[in-house]
């Protein structure tokens, strides 16, 4: 078969020519004496008329063919296409191969099921919406490897099959065949590797690799996934920021054409929090995070006493239509984040109505109205919490709710910011003194707050930085402990002992007593990148064959039941769910 042209690259200036085309068709119209096909190919449609119908063989939808004819101008051009100028006015056209009836229509707009979409994804990957998304996560891997490769990066790949290490989710385990009741796990990082890397003197490693994590899942995350990989050594943070600001810079530019100024913004974690009630803000909108302790000073309330918070945030226009049954389902939003309550005030006909009302005297009611400037209709929710992050990530989520259900975000916009000086650890609910890393236990505490180790660990803040993109997080990472006496005083804090520390990460450990620069890296996670610039919230929609909600490759059925003898071989044996319990 010789094909002259791709569909989708024919144009005006290839009037006149004769072309052999290939592919799927995408519709046919049938008007008696013209008959017009869509002939769809990965780089677009191009229409074809028949202006004899008895050249034709019986031609139906997704029968693929070979089509050949004489390219022309269009009476009417069409510029929802790209190819909308022309069209082929055919000479013959060959079926190739037949097609059985889809389960659905093949078209950008489909209302068919995720769930039959994803069956049949090798049909939902025709539509052209899904072909452009992975063509633009194939241009973001493109412009990875160049990027990189010239600012003196080398490509390394690490071991797929490694030692299980506490990394924040449930490892994929596999059962080793040669040593019966030994298990590799998948990676969930390259994190620890790649810091060795760096140990053997590599300097600048950069790897786009895949990890896998046995979590539960969401719209914007899958079990197994793809991070953009990056060390350096004799970096300080800045200097990573402004070299990735430069990557995105160019990613930015060459797929959506777009120039970013740079630098960006900087955000402190806490003030991120505190006015966003995210460490991931979207500042696209307003509806900011307000501290309401001043206006209710005197307010005689028992849900105040106690807390060392009172925040609330202002919703215009949604003060009447806020009913008892809005506010329900508000409080149930917020407890997912441990926030006890949400109250709320309303501003109708001048005055503060709601239940809360009446614990405000008239003084107090007309100082949080001027003080807050609220205009009739509004709508105020607050909560009080000892809590720091529950209620900023409590009032955070109800932000975004309203934010999409005002119609808030403008389409088409990108907001970019850094998330910098996280904490370093995470206090343990309800056991004080315990902490967690808030994000592992190799992250670098800032050079002027290693004295509060010993005093306030909670008050330690961290190298550490979110890469933030329209409230989502796309990538993230931190400068790296590299002495002794530091990674062990962080082991302490985090409760781990001596023999923890050697069971779980002893191999690492160890090479650190052999040189180690000073180093620090970034990862970006490549689906939730694409998804953004490809404008979709799905990550499933920039995934060739994805998992479903549960987990299952609903193409291939996986994961399925192994063999007796494949079991026997790894010499385990599965449990019915009677012995289990």
């Amino acid at each position: 078969m010789e094909r002259t042209y791709y569909n989708g690259d024919l144009r005006k200036e290839n009037a006149g020519e004769e072309v052999t085309l290939l592919g799927w068709v995408a519709n046919k119209r049938n008007l008696g004496s013209l008959v017009f096909f869509d002939l769809r190919d990965s780089t677009g449609i191009v229409q074809l008329i028949a202006e004899d119908p008895s050249i034709l063989p019986d031609v139906r939808n997704e029968y693929v063919v070979e089509a050949k004819g004489k390219v022309r101008l269009k009476d009417v051009p069409n510029p929802a296409l790209k190819t909308g100028e022309i069209e082929v006015a055919l000479t013959s056209i060959k079926v190739i191969n037949k097609a059985a009836l889809t389960p659905f229509i093949i078209a950008d707009k489909t209302d068919a099921l995720e769930e039959t979409r994803l069956k049949y994804r090798y049909l939902d990957l025709r539509r052209p919406c899904l072909l452009e998304n992975l063509r633009i996560r194939a241009k973001i891997c493109e412009i990875t490897h160049r990027y990189f490769n010239e600012h003196r990066f080398l490509e390394v790949e690490t071991p797929i099959l490694n030692l299980a290490t506490p990394e924040g989710a449930r490892d994929y385990l596999v059962p080793s065949r040669l040593h019966h009741g030994s298990f590799y796990a998948l990676p969930q990082s390259p994190q620890l590797w790649k810091q060795l890397l760096m140990v053997g003197g590599v300097e600048r490693y950069y790897q786009i690799a895949r990890c896998f994590r046995d979590e539960d899942l969401r719209a914007d995350r899958q079990p197994e996934f793809t991070q953009i990989d990056i060390e350096t050594s004799f970096l300080d943070q800045e200097q990573i920021l402004a070299l990735n600001e430069g990557f995105l810079k160019t990613i930015f530019k060459e797929i959506k054409g777009i120039d970013l100024q740079l630098p960006l913004r900087r955000m402190p974690y806490w003030e991120a929090m505190d006015v966003y009630g995210s460490d991931k803000p979207d500042t696209r909108y307003g509806l900011k995070l307000q501290d309401l302790s001043t206006y209710f000073e005197g307010v005689d309330f028992d849900g105040f006493k106690g807390a060392s918070y009172i925040k609330g945030i202002v919703i215009p226009g949604q003060g009447k239509e806020t009913s008892r049954k809005v506010l329900d389902s508000l409080q149930i939003e917020a407890r997912k984040f441990r926030l006890k309550g949400v109250l709320s005030l309303k501003l109708v006909d001048g005055v503060l109505s709601g239940s809360f009302a009446k614990f405000l005297n008239e003084e107090q009611g007309k100082r949080l109205i001027d003080g807050l400037g609220l205009k009739e209709d509004d709508l105020l929710l607050f909560a009080s919490s000892d809590d720091r992050r529950a209620i900023d990530f409590g009032l955070g989520a109800l932000r975004a709710l309203y934010a999409k259900k005002l119609n808030l975000i403008q389409p088409g916009t990108y907001d970019l910011l850094w998330v910098v000086d996280f904490p370093m650890f995470d206090p343990v609910d309800g056991e004080p003194g315990h902490y967690t890393a808030e994000h592992h236990p190799f992250t670098r505490p800032r050079d002027e707050d290693l004295k509060l180790l010993d005093s306030a660990p909670e008050e330690v803040l961290a190298y550490a930085y979110d890469i933030v993109i329209n409230g989502y997080e796309c990538g993230g990472g931190t400068l790296r402990i590299y002495d002794h006496d530091t990674q062990w005083k962080i082991f302490n804090l985090l409760g781990l002992s001596d023999e923890d520390v050697k069971a779980k990460f002893g191999w690492f450990i160890d090479a650190f007593s052999y040189g180690a620069p000073p180093h620090g890296g970034l990862a970006y996670g490549l689906e939730r990148l694409t998804m953004i610039l490809a404008g979709t919230d799905n990550i499933r929609d920039v995934i060739a064959f994805p998992k479903n909600l549960q987990a299952v490759d609903p193409t291939s059925h996986a994961p399925g039941r192994a063999s007796e003898q494949a079991l026997n071989d790894v010499g385990i044996q599965i449990k019915d769910e009677e012995e289990q319990e």
